[in-house]
């Protein structure tokens, strides 16, 4: 009875309130306004957001899978750009903008990326990067790291130095300098034998011993094994993978290692093949160290950015170096 009670005086005080609003005299004349365009509706979109998510439409990228290409094999993916369109809005807002001043972006990974993929071998970055990688494969001598490393401080670029074991074990603390000047560092098999042509249990102990030595030389673990000559077959690849390393080949080689190569047949040899995503295979010899700042400068006039192979293959997006030609 007592609920009763409450809900019937609940209905005489709301009914006539809602009465009241409903036949107001300036809610009534408000209508006739809007019905005659006199007057704007109170609910009306917000212009500005309007706006941004109009340019979002069109500033917008979706982002890339990794892949296997029928030719390339395992091609990474590449991140999108996508407007975070509510950061845009506030940004704008607060300082009181009809437009935006600043389009605040943030990068949207692919769904398949290259740890998805089955072992493959992998030639090159992916071809939307304007990225290159310097992959320097050492296994004899050190007269020649100095010089290149100079260079490479002075260009302000990091390379990976892919190590061979038994070279490894003679020069311990030029490991730890690659990686003291911001280097990475990569496994390159212990004795430098054809890979395809051993047995599966000697690829794993190649690996191996070089990756005890690289850790206890550097701390770090390789993500990358680069099989010796270039010659691998699938049991190379899944050990690889088994120890937590992708496989690398390269897209562009300098061929340094013949004596007959000059420093400018080296460079049009890069400049002729190096592109987006490219990694390019040299090794410390003097006519590397006389054609290096000329590769470098070539690399650049593309507007492509040098750096490790981890960055390149990397799905993370690098904007586009000014050509040097440009000023």
């Amino acid at each position: 009875m007592n609920e009763r009670r409450l809900r019937k005086r609940w209905l005489l005080l709301v009914i006539p309130l809602i009465g009241f609003v409903v036949y107001s005299p300036s809610v009534t004349a408000y209508v006739n306004q809007v019905k005659e365009g006199k007057a704007q509706p109170v609910f009306q979109r917000d212009e500005l957001k309007d706006v941004i998510e109009q340019g979002a439409r069109v500033r917008n990228e979706p982002p890339v899978d990794a892949r296997v290409d029928p030719v390339w094999k395992a091609i990474p993916g590449y991140n999108g750009l996508a407007v975070d369109v509510e950061s845009t809005y506030r940004l704008a807002k607060r300082m009181g903008q009809t437009r935006p001043v600043r389009w605040i972006m943030e990068e949207v990974t692919p769904k398949v990326s290259l740890d998805d993929l089955d072992a493959q071998p992998i030639y090159r970055g992916n071809e939307k990067k304007p990225m290159a990688a310097l992959m320097i494969n050492v296994a004899w001598g050190t007269e020649h790291l100095p010089g290149l490393l100079d260079i490479l401080k002075r260009e302000g670029i990091s390379a990976t130095f892919f190590l061979d074991g038994s070279w490894l074990k003679k020069h311990p603390e030029m490991a730890e300098e690659l990686r003291r000047q911001g280097h990475e560092v990569g496994n390159h098999a212990y004795s430098h034998p054809l890979m395809s042509r051993i047995s599966r249990e000697r690829i794993r102990t190649e690996i191996q011993r070089t990756e005890a030595l690289i850790q206890q030389s550097t701390g770090d673990h390789s993500r990358f094994f680069a099989p010796p000559a270039g010659d691998f077959n699938q049991n190379v690849l899944d050990e690889a993978r088994h120890l937590g390393m992708k496989t690398v080949l390269w897209t562009v080689d300098t061929v340094d290692w013949k004596k007959s190569s000059s420093p400018e047949w080296m460079t049009a040899r890069v400049k002729k093949g190096v592109g987006r995503g490219s990694l390019i295979l040299m090794h410390p010899t003097d006519r590397t160290v006389k054609a290096l700042p000329k590769i470098i400068s070539t690399v650049k006039n593309k507007g492509i950015k040098l750096g490790t192979v981890n960055q390149v293959l990397s799905s993370k997006r690098v904007e586009s170096v000014e050509p040097m030609d440009a000023f």
